[in-house]
């Protein structure tokens, strides 16, 4: 005869590490209610539930609506590891949907996040940055970072922090020096991105190019790329064994040429046949960067001499698949042919 037992393991289904969600419109204010709790366990349970529904832009609303943002940026302040990395890990998946930079600009998160910044957990530092990355991308956002001044801090990071934070650093560099760079002019980040030029990880070397491009918009930021002698290492670049590297490097190559001092540093480091041979490149914005920096690179007597010979390569790129490049390469031909 069959008899009833129970089972004291829990059902297959169920996570004993994540809070029981309430149904429909009661589920985010009960979440934002344990998020407050004394008790450690359902502080953490609340974070792995609400970092499930974060991936929702509607959820990411209703979050900030009712007040989450508020309850999260007292839990950056937790004492518990854990704690700090999954709030962060919540307010980097928040920062993914427009919504969610949108709240983090009304309600001051960047603020809270830079408190982080030299947390002994690097995984709390890595999401706080993935959130910066994402946050950076919106105009609105790379200013709200700007504003807070704390691009000379992440200058200051981008040498003591590891690869993977690095990478995520430079992009965000990279976003807030669009915006404004005065304060990483001030903070010493050409010297600092000019080592970063020279890292074995090919991705730093691109994203340093990146940053680079960036600072060299005001005539400041030119001027500084050329006393640290970094163009040298530019024009190496253009020979990287990576493209990605190589339309990097040339795209900041195109905004420090634009000075005499630039376009004349540039050909005494015999930038022309690695850009010549860059025009081949199967990256589109590899043969666009090449074709504006050759461009600049005409306008002195002695470029555009050398230049002379290549106008039909310059002639065939008028053919190219990218409207942007057949565009460059007319532009280019008329800067080469010009007749004083």
């Amino acid at each position: 005869m069959a008899h009833a037992q129970i089972s004291k393991y829990l059902p297959p289904d169920i996570n004993p590490t994540q809070a029981a969600t309430a149904y429909g419109c009661r589920a985010l204010p009960k979440l934002n209610e344990e998020l407050q709790s004394e008790d450690l366990l359902t502080r953490q349970k609340a974070l792995m539930a609400l970092y499930d529904l974060m991936h929702d832009p509607e959820h990411v609303y209703t979050a900030i609506r009712i007040g989450c943002l508020e309850s999260l940026k007292a839990l950056l302040k937790d004492t518990n590891d854990l704690v700090r990395i999954e709030t962060t890990e919540v307010l980097y998946i928040m920062a993914t949907h427009n919504v969610g930079r949108d709240g983090f600009l009304e309600h001051d998160v960047i603020h809270a996040l830079s408190f982080l910044l030299s947390d002994p957990q690097s995984a709390c530092r890595e999401n706080l940055h993935l959130a910066f990355k994402h946050l950076a991308q919106l105009p609105a956002g790379a200013k709200g970072i700007v504003n807070s001044s704390l691009i000379p801090s992440l200058v200051w990071k981008l040498q003591r922090e590891e690869e993977r934070i690095q990478e995520l650093l430079l992009d965000t560099l990279a976003a807030c020096l669009m915006e404004d760079a005065t304060e990483a002019l001030a903070s010493r980040a050409v010297p600092f991105l000019k080592e970063k030029l020279l890292s074995a990880n090919s991705n730093i070397r691109s994203k340093a190019a990146q940053a680079l491009t960036a600072v060299s918009i005001p005539l400041e930021g030119k001027n500084q790329v050329w006393q640290h002698d970094v163009i040298p290492i530019l024009v190496h670049l253009l020979k990287d064994k990576e493209e990605e590297v190589q339309a990097s490097a040339a795209g900041a190559l195109m905004y420090v040429t634009v000075t005499t001092k630039g376009k004349y540093a540039a050909l005494d480091t015999e930038a022309i046949r690695p850009l010549l041979e860059l025009l081949h490149s199967s990256l589109s914005k590899a043969r666009l960067n090449a074709i504006k920096v050759l461009t600049m690179l005409a306008e002195a007597p002695e470029g555009r001499k050398i230049l002379q010979s290549h106008v039909p390569t310059f002639r065939a790129l008028e053919e190219d698949t990218s409207a942007a490049v057949q565009r460059a390469a007319q532009i280019a031909v008329k800067v080469i042919e010009w007749k004083p």
